[in-house]
């Protein structure tokens, strides 16, 4: 129905359906039963096809109706289920006239279960013979279906479910209809598993911690903001999961991780949503030279077992996640790309070379938004093979432990494949006193404007005056490595139910 009280095609069909709805319960049939027992999926039918087909072997599929042809008194029909689409084939005489008189009620799109033998067609496409149809559920508005045509033996497909905007605010008709989304899916599944299987094997416990917190910490960036009614208090949405791990480091846990589900009040784009899944580790005696031979271990063992081999292609670049990766100081790595040297220079030198590169700067930049201004413009696009960056400005890492060797730098790296970073990893500050003095920086910049800069958490202060072991941390977005192991553009490609404006359907858009 739209604004003004008229109708719609689609609404026409879905009218028509209801009709059909109430004819087939006038035939006695419940159009919404509460269960059915396939005994073979569509994958298991043709992989035992010749063990059945000689056994002449009854069995039941159930799946959605994608395809119908009919001819009179027969037709033949696809159902796809969770491994793909398997052929039906109907005859009246063979299921009888108050089943067929159903199959006659029966759109594409609504859930049957078949029952009977398997044969193979003359031209060759395995097929159950039904003998017993089960209406399952009764679809009342009509799917997309694309146009379709066999050729050369292969199902070409015109006309797709394409519209990226419609495939991710309808995710379940993008799975149903564009069958390589759910291979995405199934693989990032894939991946959360062998993730957990190497951590596990190393001797990490997986934790949970707050995702409602009273302070928000362990990262730069805005939080979501929410109340608490019963204890009046607001709480936030965390942003990481990193001072809380950290306590359980404190508290004698010596190798701990978690997939984190954390919400960042920030923009969108090709490799960001406001929700994102980030796995941290963290481990006790460690350091960041450790981190980093854990980082590119599990990348290249997570490809290796979940595509067959750690080299990988991503949209067209061929990239070698084999150990070990190329590693590369921040700051020489900006002489090296930029062709300009950054080490010795004054906040007012690093200005100048930023204007004359042409780098828009926010008036108040300090020395390490520079700095990173400056990696961002002109080194990370050249970053398409794994490479550490190593060795950030203390300005730039208020979570990370002073270097040990030069003046000024911390112990943090941060991996780039195809031109993003792909993780965040430090030694661990553990002296509690210097910890104390960077919070306390990082108020004076939220003082001066800076929105994103970290809150001072005295409690996480309180623990770790307690005493802290050296500590390796580390922390990945899991949803980057699902966009580089799917070859997937966006990262809204792999995270079912990405961030959207509301569509308002009473305005009259396309339901």
């Amino acid at each position: 129905m739209n604004q003004e009280g008229g109708t719609t095609p689609e609404t026409q069909l879905v009218a028509q359906r209801i009709e059909k709805l109430e004819a087939i319960r006038k035939l006695g049939v419940e159009p919404y039963p509460y269960g059915f027992d396939p005994s073979h999926k569509s994958g298991k039918i043709r992989a035992e096809f010749e063990t059945l087909a000689e056994a002449e072997t009854e069995i039941s599929a159930a799946g959605r109706l994608m395809v119908r042809r009919d001819h009179g008194k027969s037709a033949f029909a696809e159902v796809l289920d969770g491994e793909g689409r398997i052929q039906i084939y109907l005859k009246l005489n063979v299921i009888g006239e108050a089943a067929f008189a159903l199959w006659n009620l029966l759109d594409i799109g609504d859930f049957v279960g078949v029952t009977g033998p398997v044969f193979r067609t003359r031209t060759g496409e395995i097929t159950i013979q039904v003998q017993r149809l089960v209406l399952l559920s009764k679809s009342i508005r009509p799917l997309p279906v694309p146009k379709e045509e066999i050729r050369d033996g292969e199902r070409v497909v015109h006309d797709a479910f394409s519209d990226k905007e419609l495939r991710y605010r309808r995710r379940y008709l993008d799975l149903t209809l564009n069958p390589g989304v759910q291979e995405v899916f199934r693989k990032r599944t894939a991946i959360f598993s062998s993730i957990r299987k190497f951590l596990d094997e190393r001797g990490f416990l997986e934790m949970d911690t707050p995702v409602l917190q009273p302070l928000y910490g362990g990262a730069s960036a805005r939080p979501f903001t929410t109340h608490h009614n019963a204890l009046d208090m607001q709480l936030f949405l965390r942003i990481s999961n990193e001072l809380y791990l950290k306590r359980l480091i404190i508290g004698g846990f010596e190798r701990v991780y978690e997939f984190s589900r954390n919400f960042r009040n920030e923009g969108i784009d090709r490799t960001h949503n406001p929700e994102f899944t980030l796995l941290e580790i963290y481990q006790a005696y460690a350091d960041y030279n450790d981190m980093m031979s854990i980082t590119e271990t599990l990348f290249a063992t997570v490809a290796e077992e979940v595509t067959g081999s750690s080299v990988i292609t991503y949209q067209g670049q061929e990239v070698d996640l084999t150990p070990p990766w190329k590693r590369l100081s921040l700051l020489d790595s900006i002489e090296a790309f930029a062709d300009v040297s950054v080490k010795d220079a004054t906040d007012e030198g690093l200005k100048e070379i930023c204007k004359e590169l042409k780098i828009e700067l926010e008036a108040d930049a300090g020395r390490g938004q520079m700095i990173d201004e400056l990696f961002e413009a002109k080194v990370q696009h050249h970053l398409i093979q794994p490479t550490f960056i190593t060795d950030y400005p203390l300005e730039m890492s208020p979570l990370a432990k002073r270097h040990r060797s030069t003046t000024g730098l911390t112990e943090r790296f941060e991996p780039f494949i195809c031109g993003w970073e792909a993780a965040n990893a430090f030694s661990e500050l553990n002296d509690p006193i210097d910890q104390r003095e960077r919070f306390e920086h990082q108020m004076s910049l939220r003082e001066m404007g800076d929105d994103e800069a970290q809150v001072l958490d005295e409690d996480f202060l309180r623990a770790m005056e307690y005493g802290m072991p050296p500590t390796g941390g580390m922390g990945f977005g899991v949803d980057r490595l699902v966009m580089l192991l799917t070859d997937s553009p966006s990262i809204r490609d792999v995270i079912l139910f990405p961030h959207m404006r509301p569509e308002h359907l009473e305005q009259g858009e396309d339901a």
